[in-house]
C-alpha cells in the first residue's frame, strides 16, 4: 500500500503564481467516506412525501411501462384490473399468480424505475402462499405491493375482519424480516369501495389497526371529498394514498390534504382504450386512414 503522496500546490495571484510549494502526505492517517447508494425500495420510501405525493402511473404492460417513465414518472405500479382486462380476465385475481408474474418481471426488466404490484388479496389463502409470492415478485425487481382487505371468499364483496387483515400484515411482515426481505406493503382498505354504511368510522378504525400492524402505507381507495381525506390523513402517520377519481381536487390540494401518493389505477388503461375505440370507429367513418395518419404523426 503506498503510504506517501508527493504533491505540489500552484498558489495563484491575480495574474502570475507567487509560491510553488512541495509537501507530503501520510495516506495512513487520511480517513474516506464511503458512498451511499440508494436501493430501490428506499428510493421507493423516500418518495413518499405528505405535502409533496408521489404521482404513480399504473402500467399493464412493457409499452406502458415504457411511455410513463419517458414523460418523467418517478416510480411505477401495475394496476390488477388493467393487466386481467388486457389478457381477457375480469379483476378480482381471475388470472393466476404465475400470469400475473409473467407480465410483471416483462416491465420490471424493461423500466429503471421502482415498481410496485397490486397483488390485490396475495394470490394465496395462507400466509406462507402471499410471502412466496411476495419473494418471487423481490427476485423479479418489485419493492411494493398492495393488499387488499377485501374477502374474496364471499359471494358479495365484503370486508375481512379488521384484527384478521391487521394479523396478515403482522405475519407478513415478520416473515418477510425473516428472509431479509425489505417490502413496501401498502394496505389498502375498501369500506368505500364495498360502499359500506359508516365508511368513515370503518376507514379510521382500519388505518389505525393495520399502522399498529406495521403496515408501510395506507390506501384508500373511492375517497374524493376533501374533509375525509384530511381526516385520514391526519389519522396516521404512515403515508396515505388516494385513488384516481373524475371528482379529485388538484394535486397541489391533495398535496396540502396531506396525501403522499396518488394512483392512476386503470385510468391510464381505460382512456387509452376508449380513445383506440373513437379512433377505430373514425377509421370506418372517414373511410381512409386519415385518423391514424393524423395521431401517429403528432
Amino acid at each position: 500500500m503506498v503510504r506517501d503522496i508527493t504533491a505540489c500546490l500552484l498558489f495563484f495571484g491575480r495574474k502570475q503564481i507567487i509560491k510553488l510549494q512541495l509537501f507530503t502526505i501520510d495516506v495512513s492517517r487520511l480517513t474516506f467516506q464511503k458512498s451511499y447508494v440508494m436501493t430501490k425500495v428506499e428510493l421507493f420510501r423516500s418518495l413518499h412525501q405528505p405535502g409533496n405525493p408521489l404521482l404513480l402511473a399504473n402500467a399493464w404492460n412493457v409499452q406502458s411501462a415504457r411511455i410513463f417513465e419517458k414523460c418523467g414518472y418517478k416510480a411505477l405500479a401495475t394496476s390488477s384490473a388493467a393487466i386481467a382486462n388486457s389478457l381477457g380476465y375480469e379483476d378480482g385475481e381471475k388470472i393466476n399468480f404465475h400470469e400475473l408474474l409473467f407480465i410483471v418481471e416483462l416491465i420490471a426488466a424493461n423500466t429503471s424505475l421502482p415498481l410496485t404490484v397490486d397483488m390485490e388479496s396475495g394470490y394465496g389463502t395462507e400466509i406462507d402462499e402471499v410471502i412466496n409470492n411476495i419473494e418471487q415478485l423481490h427476485q423479479v425487481g418489485v419493492v411494493g405491493a398492495n393488499l387488499e382487505d377485501t374477502d374474496r371468499n364471499q359471494p358479495q364483496r365484503a370486508l375481512v375482519p379488521a384484527t384478521q387483515f391487521a394479523d396478515k400484515i403482522s405475519q407478513l411482515k415478520a416473515g418477510l424480516k425473516k428472509k431479509e426481505i425489505d417490502f413496501f406493503i401498502n394496505a389498502r382498505t375498501d369500506a368505500y369501495i364495498v360502499d359500506l354504511p359508516g365508511a368513515k368510522e370503518i376507514t379510521l378504525e382500519r388505518i389505525k389497526a393495520y399502522d399498529e400492524a406495521g403496515a408501510d402505507g395506507i390506501f384508500v381507495p373511492f375517497v374524493a371529498k376533501e374533509e375525509l381525506i384530511a381526516q385520514f390523513t391526519k389519522a396516521t402517520k404512515l403515508p396515505v394514498n388516494i385513488l384516481f377519481a373524475p371528482d379529485l381536487p388538484s394535486f397541489t390540494r391533495l398535496g396540502q390534504l396531506g396525501v403522499a401518493r396518488i394512483s392512476m389505477g386503470t385510468s391510464a388503461f381505460r382512456a387509452t382504450y376508449a380513445h383506440l375505440e373513437r379512433m377505430a370507429k373514425d377509421v370506418l367513418a372517414k373511410d381512409d386512414f386519415s385518423p391514424l395518419v393524423k395521431i401517429y404523426t403528432a
